[in-house]
């Protein structure tokens, strides 16, 4: 599926804001009637069956909330910006009617709405997921994911499992992860049908349409979009000051700037981070913090740092506390020809993962300074040298670390 029109979403969505036409009255709960629910689910070929018969029996319809695809295709238009409830009817939204007459900008919409469909796509039941209340921070997850490259569909569960339960104690692990498993499922069943993904033998991968929409969404910059030049300065350390500069795009997420910045700096990335700007922290949602931290998946660069001068700060590790202070030294509009992000300069090694922070990296460089130090043979092992020698604080390579950020960008 590479064009929007072959999309079954687009053309339900199509179909069914055009059958609301001037308005359509909904019952007192605000669901669509039984009677326009049976003209809907033939019109729109839902898969919905409407007063099934099941061994025999009949079981007589009593409400268009059973009816789960229909339910889909009226929360998706709602979602998307084509129709809305107005005094117990749902008529059509006027600024989206040229919309039904271009694919694209209709793909666009019902993509863009997804991560707020969580009811539509994973009801809640006896039983809710975590993935249910953690829908939008799920979805994020699993497309930036596929932007990286196609992945086995069990890696996708179980990286929803990870970031859906990252939030709470959860009792009964194994049923919760029945449950979620169950909504995975959902979920990439839908970007399917939407045409966001495409899934062959067990493996799921970014569609054309899917790839340029998550490139739009994580904030990468296309020709003529906004791009922030940043220096990273790691503070407190003696000199050579270690520091990076980059140019990224201004609508890059938090979390996608976290790990750029983690490999631009030299950084394994495997401690706990933090963002923090005007007061407000932002980092990955965990039951570890015990303090007040915004999503960083759902907040973009230009939201914490408003243009030229502005500055914030990233620390990496927080127990060996490596601060670094980032400042927007000037904007410009991406170049055509350049991918971002893209290091353009730095100075400095970055100092071992776990070294103590910066009292520790002074300690590990006086030791290693001298032959005779009684931690120098220790340290030495420790860092995984053959001789002091092979660490150089002042070594930077701008080609080797371009190359690391292209490819985890």
């Amino acid at each position: 599926m590479h064009e929007p029109e072959e999309s079954p979403v687009v053309r339900e969505l199509r179909a069914f804001t055009e059958w609301v036409g001037a308005g359509r009255k909904l019952t007192a709960t605000g669901q669509i009637t039984l009677a326009d629910a049976r003209t809907l689910v033939a019109l729109l070929d839902t898969g919905d069956v409407v007063d099934p018969d099941i061994g025999g029996r009949v079981f007589k319809t009593t409400s268009s909330a059973e009816l789960p695809g229909l339910v889909r295709t009226f929360l998706w238009a709602r979602a998307a910006g084509l129709v809305r409830v107005v005094k117990g009817r749902l008529v059509p939204v006027k600024r989206a009617g040229p919309m039904l007459a271009r694919p694209h900008a209709l793909w666009q919409a019902a993509f863009e709405a997804f991560p707020r469909l969580a009811e539509a796509v994973c009801p809640g039941g006896w039983w809710t997921s975590p993935l249910h209340e953690e829908f939008a921070p799920v979805v994020r997850t699993l497309l930036t994911r596929l932007y990286g490259g196609s992945a086995p569909v069990t890696e996708l569960y179980e990286l929803s499992w990870e970031r859906a339960s990252a939030p709470f104690v959860i009792e009964k692990p194994e049923r919760a992860r029945q449950a979620n498993d169950q909504d995975t499922e959902r979920v990439l069943s839908a970007l399917e049908r939407l045409g966001a993904i495409e899934v062959t033998n067990e493996k799921a991968a970014l569609t054309p349409l899917g790839l340029e929409a998550v490139r739009r969404s994580l904030g990468e910059a296309g020709p003529g979009d906004p791009v922030y030049e940043l220096k990273v300065t790691l503070l407190d350390t003696d000199e050579p000051v270690v520091w990076r500069r980059l140019r990224v795009s201004a609508g890059i997420s938090l979390a996608r700037l976290h790990r750029i910045l983690a490999v631009a700096m030299g950084w394994a990335d495997y401690h706990l981070h933090l963002f923090a700007a005007e007061g407000r922290r932002y980092g990955r949602p965990s039951r570890e913090w015990d303090i007040d931290v915004l999503d960083e998946t759902a907040t973009i660069l230009a939201e914490v740092a408003s243009g030229e001068g502005a500055r914030i700060s990233w620390e990496y590790d927080l127990g060996d506390g490596w601060e670094h202070e980032i400042v927007v030294e000037r904007t410009m509009e991406a170049e055509e020809s350049v991918r971002y992000p893209v290091v353009v300069a730095g100075e400095g090694a970055c100092p071992p993962e776990d070294c103590g922070g910066t009292w520790g990296y002074r300690e590990f460089r006086a030791a290693l300074a001298v032959p005779r130090h009684e931690e120098h043979e220790h340290l030495v092992r420790w860092a995984g040298l053959t001789s002091a020698a092979e660490f150089d604080p002042e070594r930077f390579d701008l080609e080797a670390v371009r190359r690391a950020v292209l490819k985890i960008a």
